[in-house]
């Protein structure tokens, strides 16, 4: 199965995948723009206003009857952060054609759908809708306030707030609470017709009536004044001797999380190589952090490694005893040395790759998984490999290389969120 790729406008593709094994179909728009940090709280609650409505469905209620006559269909819109890019998605997916039971065109049903969403929201006086944009903000309000509930997302999050300071790359995803109320509705349409502008445009049509989704969308763009955007590509953070930071909460599991950075751009040709290392490193049942810190030292109840190749960051986070935390972390940074400096076994290679291509068979398995794994490609650049094509490069991979792309990182924040010491009166 491959992409088809054509050119509509400047800054605007559409890509299509017949999908040809699934009953379902899938039509999806991606808007990607550069990171901004004064517009990141507007960018955040655009999903969710979105999401309520649009001007053929003006709120909740005639969306949910539409969904529902469409057999069901499903609507997503959201937002990530890929580096320093993001991305506003807006999916509608639902039965084939061929399944319609009166022989209705679902497909431009879904196409007219999700570019309605997209390019045609609800307005009320030239604006979002202010009740919507009221609402919305009070839900994306309790989600940032809801963050140190969970304490390993926390940990996380106040990690890469010291790590990316005031890179692109660290704006964050969900926005910032302080800069909510300063939110209006006129903000948001500022931004969303910045979005229309500026983003590059990126439309996914798996297993649909593509010249419906065509057609929808030379509509869309009619009369549209661009202006596409530059993208970053792939950045860093440099190098800087690690800082260590140590946060006390009411809690019983202390997280650890702690970043390193390559230093410089990740080679976005290396993406298999890449995965390999974190494979052999953290990122499975059989490799050394989970082998050796977990089961032979007992020094954590989780620890896995994860990398972010668009922003150059390696991650390792685990969960501690407040006790070991400080064994915990120079465990870490002994099974990364010991990777460096020692033999990597052919078994530990092969485990990585007998993992990570039953990872890529799978991503077969459903329309969410295959969009994800292309426009994924799609980001990165270069050409577009199908998950057939990267599993068969893995074979050439060896130790040599996995050292390689270990020894590129280096600890740059350490942050631990522990237990406050019992006071006994």
């Amino acid at each position: 199965m491959s992409l088809h790729t054509e050119s509509i406008a400047p800054g605007v593709r559409l890509h299509t995948l017949p999908a040809d094994k699934f009953n379902r179909c899938r039509v999806s728009i991606h808007f990607r723009i550069p990171a901004s940090r004064a517009a990141a709280t507007d960018h955040a609650l655009l999903p969710l206003v979105l999401e309520r409505g649009y001007a053929a469905c003006p709120d909740m209620t005639a969306l949910s009857r539409k969904l529902a006559k469409l057999y069901g269909a499903d609507l997503t819109v959201t937002t990530s952060m890929q580096g320093a890019c993001r991305v506003l998605s807006v999916s509608v997916s639902g039965i084939k054609d061929e399944f319609a039971l009166e022989g209705e065109r679902l497909s431009a049903e879904y196409a007219a759908l999700a570019f309605g969403v997209a390019f045609e929201p609800y307005f009320e006086n030239g604006e979002f809708s202010a009740e919507a944009v009221r609402i919305e903000k009070a839900t994306l309000a309790r989600q940032l306030e809801s963050e140190i509930n969970d304490k390993r997302l926390y940990c996380v999050r106040q990690a890469q707030r010291r790590f990316f300071g005031d890179s692109p790359a660290g704006v964050a995803r969900d926005g910032y609470l302080e800069d909510l109320p300063a939110v209006t509705p006129a903000s948001l349409t500022a931004a969303y017709q910045n979005i229309l502008e500026t983003a590059s445009i990126d439309v996914m049509a798996l297993g649909l009536d593509v010249a419906a989704v065509r057609a929808r969308l030379a509509a869309a763009l009619e009369g549209l004044r661009r202006a596409p955007a530059p993208l970053p590509g792939f950045v860093a953070m440099p190098a800087v001797p690690a800082e260590h930071f140590e946060e006390k909460l009411d809690l019983v599991q202390a997280k650890l999380c702690m970043l390193f950075t390559m230093g410089g751009a990740a080679d976005p040709d290396r993406l298999d190589v890449y995965r390999m290392a974190m494979c052999v490193f953290g990122g499975l049942p059989t490799s050394r952090l989970f082998v050796n810190v977990r089961e032979k030292q007992s020094l954590c109840y989780y620890c896995a490694s994860r990398l972010t190749a668009a922003s150059a960051c390696m991650m390792v986070d685990s969960g501690v005893e407040p006790a070991n935390a400080q064994k915990a972390e120079a465990a870490i940074l002994a099974e990364l040395k010991n990777l460096l400096e020692g033999p990597i076994a052919p078994e530990e290679l092969e485990n990585a790759r007998l993992a990570l291509r039953s990872g890529m068979d799978s991503v077969g398995d459903s329309l969410a998984s295959l969009e994800n794994w292309y426009f994924g490609e799609i980001m990165r650049g270069g050409r577009v490999s199908s998950p057939q094509e990267a599993a068969a490069r893995l074979e050439d991979i060896g130790a040599d290389q996995v050292r390689e792309v270990l020894k590129q990182f280096t600890l740059s924040v350490s942050y631990l969120v522990t237990r406050k010491e019992e006071t006994h009166g």
